[in-house]
């Protein structure tokens, strides 16, 4: 499969919402090709360089499929896209625009796995946390019962390093992501003091 490629310093989960402001003529038509043709471009999180610049980036990305488009009052495109299935860049080139194209395989998607007992609390967490996040968030499938999407979801909105997300987003193993993210969630909480 060959897509066209659009290196972010962010990392993309699948089903997470991705706003993007475009100002780059290589990236206006790539997301004018997509819009035009209902196809989706790749996010990979940049290891080395600059969104605007030269960069070298991980091997593991995430399919975005556009969903939303405006005109912003700076006259810039604003976009909102959605994070669809992993895959893996194989080989890449970049076109005479500038613009970076892939050839990629998929990653098999995680099966949908019922939330643990024990991690009961990471979805109700969740539930207010997105509740407050505000328009981006508002249209989202919820699937608080789902343990994969729970974590994705955690992990997209954590305070934590970009290098440490894109290991969540590389690894399949799903109880031990829930298993760090509720650790993460542990240190900020703090200790609980009996009283």
């Amino acid at each position: 499969m060959q897509i066209p490629l659009f290196p972010l310093s962010t990392v993309l989960f699948p089903d997470g919402p991705l706003p993007l402001r475009i100002f780059e003529s290589r990236y206006i038509d790539m997301i004018s090709h997509c819009m035009k043709n209902d196809t989706p471009f790749g996010v990979l999180l940049i290891r080395d360089g600059q969104e605007a610049g030269p960069a070298t980036t991980f091997d593991v990305g995430t399919l975005a499929r556009i969903v939303d488009w405006y005109q912003g009052s700076d006259g810039l495109l604003g976009v909102t896209a959605i994070g669809g299935q992993r895959f893996r860049l194989v080989t890449s080139e970049q076109q005479a625009n500038g613009l970076n194209t892939g050839n990629v395989e998929l990653i098999e998607p995680e099966p949908a796995m019922a939330l643990p007992g024990d991690y009961e609390s990471l979805s109700k967490i969740l539930a207010n946390v997105l509740d407050d996040l505000g328009r981006l968030y508002e249209s989202l499938e919820r699937r608080f019962d789902d343990a994969v999407w729970v974590t994705y979801r955690l992990t997209e909105i954590l305070p934590i390093e970009l290098e440490i997300k894109q290991q969540y987003l590389e690894s399949s193993d799903t109880l031990a992501r829930l298993k760090l993210v509720d650790e993460l969630l542990s240190n900020v909480r703090g200790p609980t003091i009996a009283c």
